[in-house]
């Protein structure tokens, strides 16, 4: 029977004779499936837990809150969101999917994915993803930055007309930045991809125990947890670290093949050290952990505690830069600027 039902889809699908672009024409080519990733608004979320638009209003006014903010953002997303799926051609193949359910969604090689919203949401999308061409629209310029959401939605019929024509090459005003990703893998194969940077410590952030091995030193620690971060994280929490600390080291930029890992306070006492502290993972080195704690262990990553490890007693993480990265279209300056020779300057990354 399913022999059956395979020559029958075999037969639906093989072309048909006669049709087709005349003679001498090229065949047109089709255009990707656009997947536009969205999460809710401040407004959608109040209203999911209070019910009714009222009562999200009154909810607000009692505590001395005003819906109005919280309004005027939701027009402009829904107005952003209108304009953009307006600039898609009718006759292209589209779907719209929500940040909670991207672990559950299936990702076609040559998708597109179409991100509107903050720049949050391609962290979010990055590890579920291999090798497809991503766009970030900002919805809201007043109050997201566009570090990695760089297009306005006026912008999305010439990007999505620039990336059907299927070319690696920078033209048309845009071209694809190649971000690299960072990897932690457990001891028995599971994985974790992070577009910004991979967290390991206590769930809670109380103090997380392990021992750390890197460039042929290992060292015992207890410390508030370990993060190991790329480029593209290198100005959120990354930097945070890093500026309380008076690090002077500069942190890779996006495209550079290196991670920053840092420790965070760690605690100094007959059984652990702080030696290891902060360093620079090249392209070949590896980030290890051995976990000895017996509750309360994770790993996760790009801030998603929903989506964490296990990082108990007997258990070891190496963390490596990933073999994967992330293609997002960007704008080509009108004029591009090299950095000075040895110049590793970061670039904001949420």
């Amino acid at each position: 029977v399913n022999l059956a039902w395979f020559e029958v889809l075999q037969a639906r699908s093989a072309p048909v004779r006669g049709v087709g672009p005349p003679v001498g024409e090229a065949p047109r080519r089709t255009r990707p499936r656009v997947v536009l990733v969205t999460r809710k608004t401040s407004l959608e979320g109040l209203r999911e837990s209070r019910g009714t638009l009222d009562q999200v209003r009154f909810y607000l006014a009692s505590r001395g809150q005003d819906i109005a903010w919280h309004q005027a953002a939701h027009d402009r997303f829904v107005a952003a969101y209108a304009a953009v799926e307006g600039s898609i051609p009718a006759d292209q193949r589209r779907v719209r999917i929500d940040r909670g359910d991207l672990d559950r969604f299936l990702f076609a090689p040559d998708d597109l994915i179409l991100v509107v919203g903050q720049d949050g949401l391609v962290a979010n999308v990055a590890k579920y993803l291999s090798g497809q061409w991503v766009i970030g629209i900002n919805s809201d310029p007043e109050r997201f930055d566009g570090v990695l959401c760089r297009h306005p939605p006026g912008a999305a019929k010439a990007l999505l007309d620039w990336a059907a024509a299927g070319t690696t090459e920078a033209g048309g005003g845009f071209r694809i930045e190649t971000r690299t990703m960072a990897l932690a893998e457990r001891e028995d194969g599971q994985i974790l991809l992070a577009l910004n940077e991979v967290f390991i410590g206590h769930r809670t952030h109380q103090s997380a125990r392990y021992t750390i091995e890197v460039g042929g030193t290992t060292e015992r620690h207890s410390s508030s947890g370990v993060l190991c971060a790329t480029g593209t994280g290198a100005t959120g929490w990354a930097r945070s670290i890093c500026e309380q600390r008076k690090v002077k080291k500069k942190l890779p930029r996006p495209t550079d093949p290196r991670l920053a890992w840092m420790v965070r306070e760690p605690f100094p006492s007959v059984a652990t050290g702080v030696d290891l502290d902060f360093g620079l993972l090249s392209p070949e080195a590896r980030l290890v952990l051995h976990s000895e704690m017996a509750e309360g262990g994770a790993i996760f990553a790009d801030g998603i505690e929903s989506d964490a490890l296990e990082f108990l007693g007997g258990h070891t993480v190496t963390v490596r830069r990933a073999d994967r990265s992330l293609h997002l279209i960007v704008p080509v300056p009108r004029k591009e600027t090299k950095d000075p020779p040895g110049s590793e300057a970061a670039e904001p990354g949420r």
